[in-house]
């Protein structure tokens, strides 16, 4: 007995060693990144709100139309992701990062903190996407708010919170690099949806950007996993198998979402169409 209460206290000390010896000082004094419980505070009155309050308020009142804080916010978020997406070119992926193995750079020259300073502010634009939940909470748009959904915006915040605080570069961020991108196409679309059915009818291509978002996981799948057989490569390998693992999941659940809202919608609309004729 005393033998596994060992074993489990030196896994425990290993795990605290590990995260304190990572800890990244640079960030550390930086908005919402000391300490996670500002942001598990932030997430937990988002997931209260979304799945109780809100839908409890709205419940007996006509939902809110939003149209212009949609277009400013969509607007904002493009803007958002396309500085993200710049920062992360001009701070490492476009040129001096290696995508077969980039160690996090802890140091304090200009382009590894505009890298640093990218991370954070990815970290915050993640933040500022929970306001996606709450609109389509006081829009009565409830069939939005999947599992997938919730699980997706609850969980970026905290994976670009262990960013800023333990990997503020490096091997790691390539996905938010990638993701920045889908972003800017993402809110692009989102911005002329909100114009209107004037423009909402030449939208059309909504269902490519889910294909993209699982183009985006699988690179990230196979840019994490290698790092494992790499036993020079000085990036943690037990962030990257998170890395690997979460992209895997997030492959498996947005294919499903993929063919549960677009094959099978295709198929029925098809087979409507037959019985028609």
């Amino acid at each position: 007995m005393s033998v596994r209460l060992n074993e489990t206290n030196t896994i425990v000390d290993r795990m605290v060693n590990f995260f304190v010896e990572h800890e990244d000082l640079r960030t550390k004094s930086w908005f919402l990144s000391n300490a996670p419980g500002p942001l598990f505070t932030i997430l937990a009155a988002y997931l209260y709100f979304c799945l109780y309050a809100g839908p409890r308020y709205m419940r007996d009142r006509k939902p809110f139309e939003l149209k212009n804080t949609l277009l400013v916010y969509n607007a904002v978020q493009v803007l958002l992701s396309l500085v993200l997406f710049y920062e992360g070119y001009k701070g490492g992926w476009g040129g001096h990062y290696s995508y077969k193995c980039q160690p996090v750079p802890y140091a304090t020259d200009p382009i590894s903190m505009r890298m640093a300073g990218a991370v954070w502010l990815y970290y915050i634009a993640k933040i500022t996407e929970l306001l996606d939940t709450v609109f389509f909470v006081l829009r009565k748009k409830q069939r939005q708010i999947s599992f997938l959904h919730l699980y997706h915006h609850s969980l970026m915040p905290v994976c670009a919170f262990i960013g800023v605080k333990y990997f503020a570069g490096g091997h790691g961020t390539l996905l938010g690099f990638i993701n920045s991108f889908i972003h800017i196409i993402m809110y692009a679309y989102y911005l002329l949806s909100a114009m209107g059915p004037k423009v909402q009818k030449y939208l059309w291509w909504k269902k490519y950007i889910t294909i993209l978002q699982i183009v985006q996981f699988l690179i990230i799948f196979v840019h994490t996993l290698q790092i494992q057989f790499q036993p020079s490569c000085n990036f943690p390998k037990s962030i990257a198998a998170l890395l690997t693992f979460n992209a895997g999941l997030f492959t498996y659940m947005f294919s499903s979402f993929y063919v549960h809202n677009y094959k099978k919608e295709a198929a029925a609309q098809a087979k409507l169409t037959a019985k028609k004729e």
